[in-house]
């Protein structure tokens, strides 16, 4: 029996297992059955606002002196005497002593004109009195009018001319005396120095350089496109920003566009305007946590633009493809293409494709399509069945190929 039981346990643990098997597939319940969730994208959005902006023009440019001159000498010598303001970065005014060259040349030059004065009056005094002598010894001449050189009037005329050459010897003399002493021309930078004390110059010899510290330029260079944002083409007369970074931090300074260049640069194809800062150095009046704009710092600029009614200003993010996404009444998405007319670093100015009042997704919309269901940030679900899809990051990139 106990070799029939050994023999029969297997059998039995099969019909055993099988039996709970049976048992257990007749009582299984079955699955509850829900319906597929609906995801629906959360966005957030900003309402349309119609706007008249001045549609501004960046550029950039290089400032600098608007009047430079090169100091030379007018008469040769020996240099005596140099101003101590006459270095490179001194600032000088107009009419100050620069420089002074030996001036005991000149100095008996002038002695020497003016004695050929002294000498030349004198013989026109002399021939003036002699004039009259011949008049008085003419004057019971019968045979009509008497000769002219009788009355010595040739010899009259000739020592007037002496006096007239001695005048500009004379004021010839005193020019040169004066040209040993270099002037500043202008209220200015000295750029540069060229000569030391004790050096021989000669005429014409460049003794150094100076900027004008009045007034400042910069050559703002703009697509030829651009120029259609300004009020007038011909005579750019408006305002520009003009920004740097100086001493580690951020400082503006305002000035006027004056002129246009009226030239395209054939090498970039672009048309410059010159803006004008006056008092650059700040000599007449400065303000608190103000800087100079000094000469040779790169500047960037923003150049008012002409001012255009009915312009909606977005982010640049908003825009993708030269399109935007329109959260409608219904909140459907609407994929709506967009005229461009102007795009700065931050914004994307927009005339003619939106209205006062429509909603625009501020939210990304790679993935979103026209007839897309969302909700808006802040609203619940209206049904259970609908699960809400937490809205992706903005993104920083943008594609525009508008009309610029």
């Amino acid at each position: 029996m106990k070799r029939i039981l050994r023999i029969l346990s297997p059998l039995f643990i099969l019909i055993i297992f099988a039996g709970l098997a049976f048992v257990l597939l007749n009582t299984k319940e079955a699955p509850e059955q829900k319906e597929e969730q609906v995801k629906i994208a959360i966005v957030d959005v900003i309402e349309v606002e119609l706007q008249t902006v001045s549609l501004n023009l960046p550029s950039y440019g290089v400032v600098s002196p608007k009047y430079k001159t090169q100091l030379v000498t007018e008469v040769q010598g020996r240099l005596v005497s140099l101003d101590p303001s006459f270095v490179a970065g001194g600032i000088v005014k107009q009419g100050q002593a620069l420089a002074q060259i030996e001036p005991s040349d000149y100095e008996a030059d002038f002695i020497q004109a003016e004695a050929s004065l002294a000498q030349a009056y004198a013989a026109l005094n002399e021939e003036v009195a002699r004039g009259e002598v011949a008049k008085i010894e003419f004057k019971d001449f019968d045979d009509g009018l008497p000769p002219e050189l009788g009355l010595r009037i040739p010899q009259l005329k000739k020592e007037q001319a002496n006096v007239k050459y001695a005048k500009a010897a004379l004021a010839r003399a005193q020019r040169n005396l004066e040209r040993t002493v270099i002037r500043a021309p202008f209220d200015g930078l000295i750029k540069a120095r060229n000569v030391d004390l004790g050096q021989y110059v000669s005429l014409g010899t460049n003794l150094g350089e100076l900027y004008d510290i009045s007034i400042a330029e910069v050559r703002l260079p703009l697509s030829n496109n651009d120029l259609a944002y300004l009020e007038s083409v011909d005579n750019p007369d408006t305002s520009v920003t003009l920004s740097a970074s100086l001493a580690g931090n951020s400082f503006t300074w305002q000035g006027n566009i004056v002129r246009s260049e009226n030239v395209i640069d054939e090498q970039n194809r672009m048309v410059y305007l010159v803006a004008e800062v006056k008092d650059p150095y700040l000599r007449q009046q400065r303000g608190e946590n103000e800087l100079p704009l000094k000469y040779g710092s790169f500047v960037t600029a923003v150049i008012t633009g002409r001012t255009v009614d009915g312009i909606v200003k977005l982010p640049r993010y908003v825009v993708r493809d030269n399109q935007v996404a329109i959260v409608k009444d219904d909140n459907t998405i609407e994929i709506r293409p967009v005229n461009i007319v102007r795009t700065d670093i931050e914004h994307v100015y927009i005339k003619g494709s939106l209205k006062s009042g429509e909603r625009v997704s501020i939210t990304d919309i790679n993935n979103m399509t026209s007839g897309q269901k969302v909700k808006l940030l802040g609203e619940e679900a209206d049904a259970p069945d609908e699960e809400l899809e937490a809205p992706a990051e903005n993104s920083d990139e943008i594609t525009i190929a508008g009309d610029l």
